[in-house]
């Protein structure tokens, strides 16, 4: 288990980085052969990703819904995403099945979404957590002087600043 990290802790990063999510959505129950194979697609393309850092992958942290899993993904860059996206042993294999299967039914979707951190500028608050997302992906640090709020967090300024208001976790 994890360590917990008493008080609050907030990510620090440095330069751009890349947040990916991909997910998983199974419409369909009981048609297993068609979202199984998708679902057991995405653990050796994580193994081969934290064996080979160099290809630019920081860390991922796993959310299941009611409908399927989805994996939050943390690059150095996006350069480095899109030439794993193509290259990767696992990852081609996976995408060329799913886009095979993907014509036979709709039991399974899977969706993605890219967002690119170009100032490094993000927010995040941890309390009694361990390293967790951008927390694990950059460092962790303790909130104090400068990173008391969301805003002053965000790299935003203090309240009043930019016309908004205070805000905190």
């Amino acid at each position: 288990m994890a360590k917990v990290i008493p008080g609050r802790q907030t990510a620090e990063i440095e330069g751009p980085f890349v947040v990916f999510i991909i997910g998983v959505r199974i419409n369909k129950w009981l048609s297993v052969g068609q979202w199984l194979p998708v679902v057991q697609a995405m653990p050796p393309m994580l193994k081969e990703l934290y064996a080979n850092k160099e290809l630019g992958f920081l860390d991922a942290a796993y959310f299941m819904s009611a409908r399927g899993p989805s994996i939050v993904q943390y690059w150095r860059s996006y350069d480095q995403l899109e030439r794993y996206a193509r290259g990767g042993e696992h990852h081609l294999k996976a995408w060329k099945d799913f886009n095979r299967k993907a014509r036979t039914g709709q039991a399974v979707g899977i969706y993605h979404e890219t967002y690119l951190i170009e100032n490094g500028a993000c927010e995040s608050i941890y309390v009694n957590m361990p390293a967790t997302g951008l927390g694990r992906a950059g460092k962790l640090t303790p909130v104090g002087a400068g990173s008391e709020t969301s805003r002053e967090r965000a790299g935003l300024g203090r309240r009043g600043e930019e016309g908004g208001s205070r805000s905190t976790e």
